[in-house]
């Protein structure tokens, strides 16, 4: 069994990046490697070629390892739907619902189910890269944990720590890390990685070589941070940030809903150097947008509720009946139907119906059974497809039909993810958005997934020329090094 555990300091410290790189660095190698990930929580998910749904960063990093992405590389993904409860998803299909008090004694299957996948990917694979989740030494979740060191025990995997210098108290939460876990733990971790460094590298080697003396563990290197390093991400933390050039042709926004998800859909949006794409949650800030984006959600109902609360509704409307274009995705397609209804309490209150946006001749109701699936179709004279994730049943009017989905003049509505991805769809797309405002657009010779092939390149020549690639593909092959000391205060544990 050979595998290497990418641990973090803390959540979106590099966790992925680093795993990403390293399946690329690893593949270019001839090495079979396959990424994992024993439980992801995130609304950012993909289909498989096989009706899985799993994480998109792993969905990515199959990507990255040119591996066919599968259920085995997410076992257990869970969807908040709130703050107290999640829904889950084990080994691409729904499973019911787990809460904040379940976290330590409603899991077990969960772990069972995890460990299963991963032995069975390392039977099949020369390596597995598998990335943790959140930080290691979160010690009052240890006892039931199976993502970070619960595994790392099931497998006897060496673990090397990713710490975000960008954020600063880089060395103290290394050390930290590894002093808080308990000798047994501590004997796996066999290094640390530093991302996100900006300037001059050697003005840090006199604290790396502190924090190797002080732990008597190797750091494997120094990722610097990058402008052009961005990947399909899984949380909504860096959304703020999402800003296409200052003098843009065009106004997007993405309507930033409390539970959001699959906002990766407007990815491609962000490559055209014509865009501006913002994500916004006040209404005022769609008064001067061109065209409105309603993404996918994980509570249709609840995120109708809270767009009304905002006054975004009206902003919407507003926007719709001045001509200008709308857009929605799954979630965001319901929100402009006419009703909303949960006869079976999917969501939240079982027998709930509430009335839509009403831009759209269509009306939609939760059932039990998710669909999961990968469509294909031609709309505005281009051939695309798509993935589709969903409890909603959608049944459309008299109104065009449009990617499984609705148009009724500039209003726009589809329950297929990710179809702006397509290269000839988008430019067509935007082209009839320019129309509609009155303009016109040529198409531009951006291509999504060149790009995203690109951006995997670029993070895998990074990680080749900054990490010690020949280093960690020892510590997967041959196990973490006897002689790891144990540090304070663990040598009291």
């Amino acid at each position: 069994m050979s595998a290497l555990l990418v641990a973090g300091t803390t959540s979106d410290a590099g966790k992925s990046t680093v795993t990403t790189g390293l399946c690329r660095a690893l593949v270019r190698r001839g090495v079979r490697v396959a990424p994992y990930k024993a439980q992801n929580m995130s609304n950012n998910s993909m289909v498989t070629r096989d009706g899985a749904e799993i994480g998109r960063a792993q969905w990515v990093q199959a990507l990255a390892a040119r591996a066919e992405p599968e259920a085995a590389m997410n076992p257990v993904l869970l969807k908040p739907g709130s703050d107290q409860h999640s829904h889950v998803v084990v080994m691409g299909q729904p499973a019911g619902q787990v809460s904040s008090r379940d976290f330590v004694d409603g899991r077990r299957h969960l772990a069972r189910a995890a460990y299963d996948a991963f032995d069975d990917l390392s039977a099949r694979y020369d390596v597995v890269i598998a990335e943790g989740a959140g930080s290691p030494a979160e010690i009052n979740l240890r006892r039931s944990d199976y993502v970070n060191m619960g595994l790392a025990q099931h497998a006897g995997m060496p673990t090397v720590v990713v710490g975000d210098i960008d954020r600063g108290g880089v060395f103290a939460a290394m050390y930290g890390t590894v002093a808080l876990l308990d000798p047994a733990d501590q004997r796996l971790v066999a290094g640390f990685v530093v991302n996100k460094f900006r300037g001059d590298v050697s003005l840090l080697t006199p604290g790396l070589e502190e924090l190797e003396r002080l732990t008597g563990r190797r750091v494997h290197g120094v990722l610097p941070w990058h402008p052009d390093l961005w990947l399909d991400s899984e949380d909504a933390v860096d959304l703020d940030g999402r800003r296409g050039p200052e003098q843009s042709a065009l106004k997007v926004v993405v309507v930033r809903l409390p539970r959001i998800s699959n906002f990766t859909d407007v990815d491609a949006l962000g490559l055209e150097s014509d865009l501006d794409v913002v994500f916004a949650s006040d209404p005022r800030t769609l008064s001067d947008a061109d065209l409105v984006v309603l993404p996918g959600t994980r509570t249709t109902i609840a995120d109708l509720a809270w767009l009304r609360q905002r006054g975004l509704d009206r902003a919407i409307l507003a926007h719709a009946r001045a001509g200008r274009p709308v857009l929605g995705i799954c979630g965001g397609f319901q929100m402009l139907g006419r009703t909303v209804a949960d006869p079976l309490g999917v969501e939240g209150a079982r027998g709930e119906i509430v009335e839509g946006l009403g831009l759209l001749d269509a009306t939609t109701e939760f059932a039990q059974d998710k669909v999961l699936r990968l469509p294909e179709g031609t709309a505005l004279g281009e051939p695309t497809k798509g993935y589709e994730i969903h409890h909603g049943q959608v049944t459309r009017g008299e109104g065009e039909e449009f990617l499984g989905g609705a148009r009724d003049g500039a209003v726009f509505g589809t329950m297929w993810h990710g179809s702006l991805e397509g290269d000839a769809f988008r430019q067509a797309f935007l082209g009839e958005v320019a129309e509609l405002l009155g303009g016109s657009r040529s198409p531009s010779a951006v291509s999504f997934p060149a790009s995203r092939e690109h951006r995997i390149d670029l993070l895998g020549d990074l990680v080749e020329k900054h990490l010690d690639v020949d280093a960690l593909l020892d510590l997967a092959l041959s196990g973490p090094p006897a002689s790891l000391p144990v540090l304070p205060p663990g040598t009291d544990r």
